[in-house]
């Protein structure tokens, strides 16, 4: 937390005129409290262990907590960028929140790098960048495993927001899926029971469930379907890979399935993949910091932020002078530029028609196992 307070202290007492010319200034918005929670603190917790600088230029960084609450973050984006003057901005690690920041962030025409993945694409939204991989690619193992174990109808319980959207589109789109939806039911992120939507999933009968949902409240409707009797292969997406998901959900998520990216099963890579010794890196460092185990996916996410951003600074201060829409320019276009950035999830190639940039590489099959996640090929 030392970084932070500092950051708080400076913006207190320097004006923003008097930031220095090699000193980028970067605000970290994260949902550390409220439904996305355990989601927010890995978010925070890496945050909290990067370097203090940023493409070579000393880096004064202002967290603040979104609450997962839309009004809040888009408040928040409005202060980052009107009083503290930010030439960057990482977060924030939910789809509304980051989707309410965005909306700011496009008008002022500064850069976001999301910690989750959005439906935004570039052409309306030039200024906003995401990190985990898009659910059209973390879904292609789940339609794999599906279809090579004869899965031919299946339900899908998700949010109401545009997570659960995300979830169930990216499904939907993956090339070559001819698996049937036969229930789509919804429920809030803050709700207690799902009972009403479960017996209409089981009497649709079908051969698997995927679930949309991130975080603790994913393990609502899994437990549920188990309560009920269901026997068949339940599926989720990568916001569950983390412990608080499985302290949740307990006996019940045994045998669940998800998607994650290969920060969670890197010493299983093969030595030739440049992600296994980022990722085997980081993990490391993590670890040192945090306890053995304490990783997650949601604490590499900031990581390969940062990792991005740094690249891209780096590019934009031999243009331009941090705190100048100049330079706020030249870090979008960097990000942009199709320079590849070997990171803890994937490999990144952003360009101007794709502001991801991760292919395949960037996926893999986990199923609880355990109380813990272990790999499953899908050919």
């Amino acid at each position: 937390m030392k970084k932070t307070f500092i950051a708080f202290a400076l913006a207190a007492m320097v004006p923003a005129s008097a930031v220095m010319a090699n000193e980028i200034t970067v605000g970290l918005i994260v949902g550390e409290t409220g439904p996305g929670a355990s989601l927010g603190i890995p978010y925070k917790s890496t945050f909290n262990m990067v370097p203090d600088t940023l493409g070579g230029l000393k880096a004064r960084y202002i967290m603040l907590d979104d609450a997962t609450d839309t009004t809040l973050a888009t408040k928040q984006a409005r202060k980052l960028i009107q009083e503290d003057k930010v030439d960057l901005i990482f977060g924030s690690g939910n789809v509304p929140t980051a989707v309410a920041v965005s909306e700011v962030t496009n008008e002022a025409k500064v850069p976001q790098i999301a910690l989750t993945p959005t439906p935004l694409k570039p052409d309306t939204s030039p200024w906003t960048f995401s990190i985990p991989q898009p659910m059209n690619i973390m879904s292609v193992p789940v339609v794999r495993h599906m279809q090579a174990n004869g899965v031919k109808k299946v339900g899908f319980i998700g949010f109401t927001d545009s997570w659960g959207d995300l979830v169930i589109n990216g499904f939907k789109n993956v090339p070559g899926n001819d698996i049937q939806i036969v229930a789509e039911e919804r429920y809030a992120r803050n709700d207690t029971s799902v009972a009403g939507q479960i017996l209409k999933i089981l009497a649709a009968k079908p051969d698997a469930v995927l679930i949309g949902g991130s975080g603790t409240p994913a393990a609502l409707p899994h437990t549920a379907l188990r309560e009920r009797g269901y026997k068949g292969p339940i599926y989720h997406n990568p916001a569950v890979i983390n412990k608080d998901f499985l302290r949740v959900g307990g006996k019940a998520v045994e045998g669940g399935y998800a998607t994650t990216g290969p920060v969670i099963i890197a010493e299983q890579l093969d030595d030739s993949n440049p992600i296994k010794k980022v990722a085997l890196d980081f993990r490391q460092r993590y670890e040192d910091k945090y306890g053995k185990g304490s990783v997650s996916a949601f604490a590499a996410y900031s990581w390969d932020a940062y990792l991005i951003g740094d690249q891209a600074v780096r590019e934009a201060a031999k243009k331009a002078k941090p705190g100048t829409q100049e330079f706020r320019a030249a870090i979008r276009d960097a990000l942009e530029s199709g320079k590849e950035v070997v990171g803890v999830h994937g490999v990144y190639k952003m360009t101007p028609k794709d502001h991801t940039g991760v292919d395949e590489r960037a996926a893999a099959l986990v199923q609880v196992n355990n109380g813990g996640w272990k790999l499953i090929n899908v050919k």
